[in-house]
C-alpha cells in the first residue's frame, strides 16, 4: 500500500473549501488507480502469453521436422517448463487444472469419455460407409508398435504436453485476466493453428480425405483447413471438459480416447484388409 500510495497524484486541498471540489478530486483517484492497474496486467498476459505461444510453435516445428519421436523428450520436458511459467506468472494449481481436490472428478469424466469415444469408434469401424475413416496409411503398424504409440507415445509426446499447455496453462492464464468464456476461445483457436503442420499431408494419407477434398493443392488447402476448423471444435468440447470437472485428468481422457483407440482401431482394420 505504501508503494501505491507514493506513486498516486497528491491533491491540493481546494482554496475555496468547496465540498464539490474536494468530492470530484477525490472520485478521480480510484479510475486513476484502476487505469493504472489494468495496463500492467494487459501487458503481463500479452507477454506470458506471447513467450508460451514461441515456445509451442517452436516444439510444433521441432517435432514436425527434428528427428523422429522428438515430441516424446520434448513433450514432457516442455510441459513442467510451461507449469513451471504459469505458476511463476501467479496461476495456482486449481486454475491449472492441477489440484488434488478435482482429481476424482476428472477421473470420472476421463473414464467415462473413454468408454463413449470406445462405444462411437466400435460402431464406425463396424458400418462399410463409415469404416473408410479409419483407413489412414500413418497407421499401418504392427500391432507392437501400434501398441507403444498408443500407449506411450500418444500419452507422453502429445497428450500430456497439449493439455497442459492449451486447457491448463492457455485457458489458466486467459481466464484469470479476461474469464472463462475468452479462456476456451483463445486455447481452442491457438489449439486449432497448432494442427496446421501435422494436417500437411492430410490428404494423401487419408483414404477418405483424399476421395473426398483431392489429393491435389485445393484439396491440401481445404483438408489443412478443415483439420483446423475440426481441431478448434475438438478444443472447445475438451475446454468444457476440463471447466466442468475442475481438471485437466477429464479433457486428458478424451484427447488420449480420440487419438490412441483410433490408432489401435485404424491398425487392427488395416492388419485385417491385408490378411
Amino acid at each position: 500500500m505504501s508503494d501505491l500510495t507514493a506513486d498516486l497524484p497528491q491533491v491540493s486541498p481546494p482554496a475555496s473549501g468547496s465540498p464539490f471540489l474536494a468530492a470530484g478530486a477525490v472520485a478521480d483517484h480510484p479510475s486513476s488507480v484502476a487505469h493504472a492497474a489494468a495496463h500492467p496486467s494487459r501487458r503481463r498476459l500479452a507477454l506470458v502469453l506471447g513467450v508460451v505461444v514461441a515456445i509451442l510453435a517452436a516444439v510444433n516445428v521441432a517435432d514436425k521436422y527434428g528427428p523422429p519421436h522428438t515430441g516424446l523428450i520434448a513433450g514432457p520436458l516442455v510441459a513442467l517448463m510451461l507449469v513451471l511459467l504459469a505458476r511463476r506468472a501467479g496461476l495456482s494449481w486449481h486454475a491449472l487444472g492441477l489440484s488434488r481436490r478435482t482429481l476424482l472428478p476428472g477421473l470420472k469424466y476421463a473414464v467415462g469419455a473413454v468408454l463413449v469415444v470406445a462405444v462411437v469408434y466400435a460402431i464406425g469401424a463396424a458400418v462399410p460407409a463409415t469404416r473408410v475413416a479409419f483407413h489412414d496409411v500413418r497407421y499401418h503398424l504392427h500391432p507392437g508398435a501400434a501398441l507403444l504409440t498408443a500407449f506411450v507415445i500418444v500419452p507422453l509426446g502429445t497428450v500430456l504436453l497439449e493439455e497442459v499447455a492449451f486447457r491448463g496453462v492457455l485457458m489458466g492464464l486467459v481466464d484469470h485476466h479476461r474469464g472463462a468464456t475468452w479462456a476456451s476461445i483463445t486455447s481452442s483457436v491457438l489449439f486449432g493453428l497448432w494442427h496446421i503442420l501435422p494436417s500437411l499431408r492430410l490428404a494423401q494419407v487419408n483414404q477418405a480425405v483424399g476421395a473426398t477434398l483431392g489429393v491435389g493443392a485445393t484439396g491440401r488447402f481445404l483438408a489443412i483447413l478443415g483439420a483446423v476448423a475440426f481441431t478448434a471444435l475438438a478444443g472447445l468440447l475438451l475446454c468444457e471438459l476440463r471447466r466442468r470437472s475442475g481438471s485437466l485428468l477429464a479433457a486428458a481422457g478424451l484427447h488420449w480416447a480420440t487419438n490412441g483407440l483410433g490408432l489401435l482401431i485404424a491398425t487392427a482394420l488395416a492388419a485385417t484388409s491385408l490378411s
